[in-house]
């Protein structure tokens, strides 16, 4: 392969690379996975757009945020390798990719699904970038305000196909904001030395270890029962309330250990490490214990 193909593929890899690729394609499940909650019928074509719309929209936030805190990127070994960090692309050059995404990305949400789920799309966007990246530097609130986008992908997959928000579209919201927190906190508290050094602020470092800890398991508490939603309002049937039950009292034993017996790091690395799996585990059995309506 000769150099300027070497260089091109870096070029690629590294545009792809501020999507996060890991990151929205967890976005991209939920998106789809309150598309396929959603009571109504989509088409194959209209499903593809939307979701590469979705992920479009979500990657132009990422290729921002990655802007906004490429100094910041320096002091966490997580994100110190990133393109812009690392020197190995113009910060301009992630700004007009970021622009690119979203001038396609947005009005293609609009086309491929429906006016609402392209302002949902928007606000998400906008809240993400000029809200929640700024903030993470100056309080540990912007957790929740971060939440607010995070939760917006199966709402955006729900209206794609209602184009309306009801409460349906409400619970998936609801589950995804409050799952976000415990989540949020254990790696906050087991990065915290990594937070510090980049002057991002975050609730260990705000509030202490034992404030949240305390804090994962309140989320905790409010998080189980909400899971219980999609059963009442008949989106889901048996099987997903026996494992919402059981994933659900899962995530709060181990949130409750960690807060009893004021554990560490490890800890806060398992309770990262079982959201994920709770997360997808919930999401799945939703999927395939659906209900059929409309």
């Amino acid at each position: 392969m000769s150099a300027r193909a070497l260089s091109q593929s870096s070029t690629a890899s590294d545009l792809i690379s501020l999507t996060k690729p890991r990151l929205s394609s967890l976005v991209l499940i939920t998106a789809a996975g309150g598309m396929f909650m959603a009571p109504g019928h989509f088409t194959p074509v209209r499903t593809l757009v939307t979701l590469l719309a979705t992920a479009g929209t979500v990657g132009a936030a990422n290729a921002f945020n990655c802007y906004w805190e490429r100094h910041s990127d320096q002091f966490m070994a997580r994100t110190r390798n990133r393109p812009l960090p690392a020197g190995r692309m113009d910060p301009n050059t992630a700004l007009w990719f970021g622009l690119s995404l979203a001038a396609v990305s947005l009005p293609a949400l609009v086309l491929g699904a429906n006016l609402l789920t392209g302002v949902l799309g928007l606000v998400a966007l906008l809240s993400y970038v000029l809200a929640y990246t700024p903030l993470k530097a100056r309080t540990s609130a912007a957790m929740l305000v971060g939440a607010i986008p995070g939760a917006l992908p199966p709402l955006m997959g729900w209206t794609a196909v209602t184009d309306r928000v009801d409460a349906g579209g409400f619970a998936l919201f609801a589950i995804m904001f409050l799952w976000q927190m415990p989540h949020f906190i254990a790696i906050a508290l087991f990065r915290k030395d990594e937070y510090a050094a980049a002057g991002l602020k975050s609730v260990p470092l705000e509030r202490g270890d034992e404030s949240s800890r305390a804090q994962v398991v309140l989320y905790l508490v409010a998080l189980v029962p909400m899971t219980l939603l999609p059963f009442q309002l008949h989106i889901a049937g048996t099987w997903y309330l026996a494992a919402a039950v059981l994933l659900g009292l899962g995530f709060l034993g181990l949130g409750a250990w960690g807060f009893f017996k004021h554990l560490g790091k490890p800890w806060a690395r398992q309770t990262f490490l079982y959201s994920l799996v709770y997360l997808t585990g919930l999401f799945a059995v939703m999927a395939l214990d659906r209900i059929p309506r409309g």
